[in-house]
């Protein structure tokens, strides 16, 4: 005879519904229920809504948390022998800060456990990026990956499936029921991951802006606590970085682009905002791992990170002097008059990467890795009638006619003095203690 389970999902949808705070107890079996295939999808995707519409107290969402990483394994890192910290980005346009960060950050002696995704829709994947390497491989075995870490000092690579299979399930749904941009369920999928992986210190570069997951700042910074105070009550340092996404990141968006970037910022050089973006966030992991008032722009400048890129990169089977691809065709859109380029919103040159075929529209998909845009300009310089503003590559020319749709009307040329639409300051706040 089955056993007799001890809630009813029915019972614990219409408590949400009619907001009632979840116990402890009702939150453990409806994850763990739902892990197993007793809840059913249509079941949790009610509940899923009813969280998006009504909230959850700061306990339900640690209660949460916690039992998402109960429902697979944890792993630990303590045998190392040194501290460990990794950063979680929510993503944005140009985001290619995790490939500078990790060799930078290892070369103090901390570890990075760097465990990446894919990208999907206009946000691009740490590990496709990386798969531009001719050779470089995404998955490696938990052997393999504490031998990188104790021998080169940090790691980027593929999550292993055993990590939160709750979260990966709730996912996948929240993506097709219109429930992605519950901050309960947003803290919870991010955190339950980072808590499970064993890192001892993390930070969270939180974005916000045209280009932003959250565009709403207020919104991105109420993510940013709530995270904050999941990984502290779990016993994480943590803190969150509020960084402003509404202009692409650094001049390349794209796989193989955004690698060639992250190169030239390894090499001391690179496009100032990456540059700053990668110092601010080495500065804060090592802060949060107890390692406060290291030379770290010295270790980009003097190419001792960049020789922790290439004994990373070589360890998981990739070459760091290879060619990176090129993509056969390229479209190049140049300024139709003298002035300053006062607007590039990021959103849309998201979208006409991902267009070109740099990103996904499905899981399954293969990514182009020569696919992106190459920007020459960036608000506030001044631009000459018939100077390129930025470049479209492609395998295929018949991409070129959506992407150029996706971006009309993201940029505009005014006239010397006019303001310029950015956003502000790249970083805008920071949260933690």
């Amino acid at each position: 005879m089955a056993g007799v389970e001890a809630f009813d999902a029915v019972d614990l949808i219409r408590a949400k519904r009619d907001r009632r705070e979840l116990t402890t107890a009702e939150i453990d079996w409806l994850v763990e229920a739902y892990t197993r295939g007793y809840v059913a999808d249509e079941q949790m995707s009610a509940m899923t809504m009813a969280i998006f519409l009504n909230g959850m107290t700061r306990r339900e969402i640690r209660d949460l948390t916690m039992a998402m990483i109960a429902s697979g394994e944890r792993m630990d890192f303590s045998g190392l022998g040194k501290p460990t910290s990794d950063k979680h980005s929510t993503g944005g346009v140009g985001d290619k800060i995790t490939l500078p960060l990790m060799p930078l950050v290892a070369t103090f002696g901390v570890a990075v456990p760097q465990l990446s995704g894919r990208g999907l829709g206009h946000t691009g994947g740490t590990l496709d990026k990386l798969e531009s390497i001719p050779g470089w491989r995404a998955e490696i075995t938990n052997d393999e990956m504490f031998a990188q870490l104790r021998d080169v000092g940090g790691v980027i690579c593929a999550a292993g499936a055993g990590l939160a299979p709750a979260d990966k399930k709730l996912y996948a749904l929240r993506d097709i029921t219109g429930t992605v941009e519950a901050i309960p369920l947003i803290a919870s999928s991010i955190m339950s991951k980072k808590i499970a992986e064993g890192t001892s210190a993390l930070v969270l570069d939180v974005k916000f802006g045209s280009g932003a997951f959250l565009q709403d700042i207020e919104r991105s910074r109420e993510l940013a606590r709530t995270m904050v105070e999941l990984g502290e009550d779990a016993g994480v340092a943590t803190s969150a970085l509020l960084t402003n996404m509404n202009v692409p990141l650094g001049l390349t968006i794209g796989n193989a682009n955004e690698v060639r970037e992250s190169v030239e910022v390894l090499a001391g050089g690179g496009p100032a905002d990456v540059r700053e973006l990668t110092i601010a966030l080495a500065r804060e992991m090592l802060a949060v791992a107890g390692r406060d008032g290291e030379d770290v722009e010295g270790a980009l400048d003097d190419g001792r990170a960049m020789d922790t890129w290439r004994r990373a990169i070589a360890a998981q089977g990739g070459d760091p002097d290879a060619e990176l691809p090129v993509a056969r065709e390229h479209h190049v859109v140049t300024a139709d008059r003298d002035g300053v380029l006062v607007e590039q919103h990021a959103l849309p040159f998201g979208i006409a990467a991902w267009r070109l075929g740099a990103g996904r529209a499905r899981k399954q998909d293969p990514v182009q890795h020569a696919a992106g845009i190459e920007l020459h300009a960036k608000p506030g310089d001044e631009v000459r009638a018939g100077q390129p503003l930025f470049t479209l590559a492609a395998d295929e020319p018949e991409r070129f006619a959506r992407a150029l749709e996706a971006v009309e009307g993201a940029w505009r040329i005014g006239d010397p003095g006019e303001p310029v639409q950015d956003g502000g300051p790249l970083i805008a706040d920071r949260i933690g203690r």
